[in-house]
């Protein structure tokens, strides 16, 4: 049978089902595109600050938001001045807060005691270390054979008190190295140190530093233990050298978790011994 020429085309209905869209995405985008931008303007006021600020200032606000140092040092280590000089143990200089005092402007009730009495005794106690400092020092540097030794002592004052650092070299080591045993060197510098300080009443605290060489599991020690054995060997030897047992209040050791040069752990002069006189004022100026 023929086709009809004028029939008309089928008309194909398509139904297409699509996926259910997602729900509204919110402002969370627009949250983390603030916090971008907020540390992008902390980032460029950060680099402003740097580039419009002098060494000294930008020195003065790294102390200021880190309270938590307490130590003082004028310049740096050494031979020449008290606290002050140049030595191979000069690596770092620490925040100086000896010169931040507050003001006495307040009204004081006139039987309060304390006050300018207590800050006049603690500036007194720190003339009185700082002389100690000096003796020491002068008394090594005045013998030929402690002369170079001198490089190796370091005076810091600290929340805690004066505290003497004797600090390792590539060529001096208070004791054998891996022991407690004190070197000749080691205890006629040791020798030196007690005489200034057995002329005080202050307390003392002696911390013992390691590096971080490791020890064999044969070896039946550690850097904790090396670290405690010989601040006791350095407690009984000032004790023998004349300063009262009672004096000593604290012995500890730290093995090589307080490292003198960080960048380094194995730098011979993270192995050090600390002696601490304790301030004997309550004020903390």
């Amino acid at each position: 049978m023929a086709a009809r020429p004028n029939m008309p085309r089928p008309i194909i209905v398509k139904k297409i089902i699509e996926a259910p869209h997602g729900g509204h995405h919110g402002g969370a985008w627009k949250v983390a595109y603030a916090d971008f931008v907020t540390a992008m303007m902390a980032f460029f006021l950060l680099m402003w600050l740097l580039g419009a600020t002098t060494e000294k200032q930008r020195k003065a606000l790294a102390d200021y938001f880190a309270p938590t140092i307490v130590t003082t040092k004028m310049e740096s280590a050494g031979s020449n001045g008290m606290f002050g000089g140049d030595s191979i143990v000069s690596v770092d200089d620490y925040p100086h807060g000896a010169g931040q005092t507050g003001t006495r402007s307040i009204t004081i009730p006139r039987d309060v005691v304390g006050g300018p009495k207590e800050a006049s005794g603690r500036e007194r106690e720190r003339e009185r270390f700082q002389q100690i400092a000096k003796s020491l020092m002068e008394q090594v540097q005045a013998k030929g054979e402690l002369r170079r030794l001198a490089r190796n002592l370091r005076f810091t004052e600290t929340a805690e008190g004066l505290r003497i650092d004797v600090v390792d070299d590539a060529d001096f080591s208070m004791f054998a190295i891996g022991t407690s045993q004190l070197t000749p060197a080691g205890a006629r510098l040791f020798g030196e140190i007690a005489a200034p300080i057995a002329e005080v009443p202050n307390q003392l605290m002696i911390r013992g530093h390691t590096d971080a060489a490791p020890w064999s599991a044969k070896a039946g020690t550690n850097n904790w233990r090396l670290s405690v054995d010989r601040a006791e060997v350095t407690r009984h030897y000032l004790e023998f050298r004349g300063i009262a047992s009672e004096r000593f209040s604290r012995i500890e050791g730290v093995a090589d978790r307080e490292p003198y040069v960080p960048t380094d752990r194995f730098d011979p002069r993270n192995r050090r011994i600390s002696i601490t006189l304790g301030w004997r004022t309550a004020a903390n100026n």
